[in-house]
């Protein structure tokens, strides 16, 4: 699973010579890496797929550490890290309609797991109620209801109207009140 730790060595490098300016490596490490779980959790609420949302985020970061040097301290680190995301799937979205469709051959391989952290925490009727969404809308909610971004930053990280965004999580939040509608009653 990914891990978004510091190494011993550079937090020991930090406690014990605060007035030594960072490395773009060490200011990379302390301002994105923490960041790592939760984007794997929006990519993998996006994709619906483990490895997916792993591929996702590990080309997120692979992006942001090249483009790092570019990155303005002190700025919302978070938010720019998630549009990268949005923008590496966006990106895969356009690859994967340029290519070739696969099918996977039944009883052929090793099997692939189902997904057990949603269910073993009794969320699943929530986790099929998000997937059904359609995307604009999942995207919205998702980022909004889970990640607590404010309207301006989803409208920066989606590249839409900030009226867009308000809309798309209006209409999201209805479609998800239809679906969970049902599960409430019984």
């Amino acid at each position: 699973m990914l891990e978004a730790t510091l190494t011993t060595p550079v937090l020991e490098t930090l406690t014990t010579q605060p007035s030594r300016s960072l490395t773009l490596e060490e200011r990379f490490e302390t301002e994105a890496m923490p960041h790592m779980r939760q984007l794997y959790g929006t990519a993998y609420r996006l994709t619906r797929n483990a490895a997916d949302a792993e591929d996702l985020v590990q080309e997120t970061f692979l992006r942001a550490y090249r483009a790092f040097a570019g990155y303005t301290p002190d700025t919302n680190v978070r938010a720019w890290l998630y549009t990268i995301l949005y923008r590496v799937r966006a990106d895969h979205y356009r690859r994967v309609g340029r290519s070739p469709q696969t099918v996977e051959l039944l009883d052929e391989g090793p099997a692939v797991a189902p997904p057990q952290d949603a269910m073993a925490q009794g969320q699943e009727e929530i986790a099929r109620a998000l997937a059904a969404l359609p995307e604009a809308f999942r995207a919205a909610v998702v980022l909004r209801d889970m990640q607590d971004f404010s309207y301006d930053e989803i409208a920066g990280i989606l590249a839409v109207p900030i009226g867009t965004v308000m809309s798309r999580i209006h209409r999201g939040r209805a479609l998800l009140r239809t679906a969970l509608a049902g599960v409430v009653r019984s």
